[in-house]
């Protein structure tokens, strides 16, 4: 088996994790949202609001102390390697973007948490009182949509079997 190096889903691992950190940084610095519960309305849907997440999704696994956010380091850390070396070991491109973006949400989620001690989430988009989602980050964003597109590609496409060179040779032979 040949080894190719999986470009795209490290490109898109690398601008996920860069664009995750500078969003980051612009929210707490630049815009000047530097300390919890601050906001600032963007759209009437859409509002910056500073939020230091201790836990995971939905507020599950919330680190109380410095063993638990290290606990939480070291199972983030193990499933971004398993979802790096599946990226490195799949061939359809897609798959390698969608793999990318989850690494790459999932490194940026990690830096926060060893620098900082939790995640820091910024986003809330809601409709009036109704807010369909917990705060997230563009690192949360991209691993949803990353596991998305491979759910979906998993159930709906079909790809063409990959016709390997060596199984040609025999049967010409």
């Amino acid at each position: 088996m040949t080894w190719k190096l999986p470009k795209i889903g490290l490109i898109s691992a690398v601008v996920l994790f860069i664009l995750d950190q500078v969003l980051k940084w612009l929210v707490i610095g630049p815009i000047g949202l530097a300390y919890e519960g601050a906001e600032r309305d963007v759209l009437p849907f859409f509002t910056l609001r500073n939020v230091h997440n201790p836990g995971v999704s939905l507020g599950f696994l919330r680190a109380s102390n410095a063993t638990s956010t290290w606990l939480l380091v070291a199972m983030t850390g193990a499933i971004a390697i398993a979802v790096l070396v599946w990226m490195w070991r799949e061939r359809n491109r897609q798959d390698q973007f969608a793999l990318g973006m989850i690494a790459g949400g999932a490194l940026g989620n990690i830096l926060d948490r060893v620098r900082l001690g939790y995640v820091q989430d910024y986003a809330d988009l809601h409709f009036g009182a109704w807010s369909p989602f917990l705060n997230f980050n563009l690192a949360d964003a991209a691993i949803t949509v990353g596991v998305l597109i491979l759910l979906a590609r998993a159930l709906l496409v079909r790809d063409k079997p990959r016709v390997d060179e060596a199984d040609v040779e025999k049967s010409n032979a």
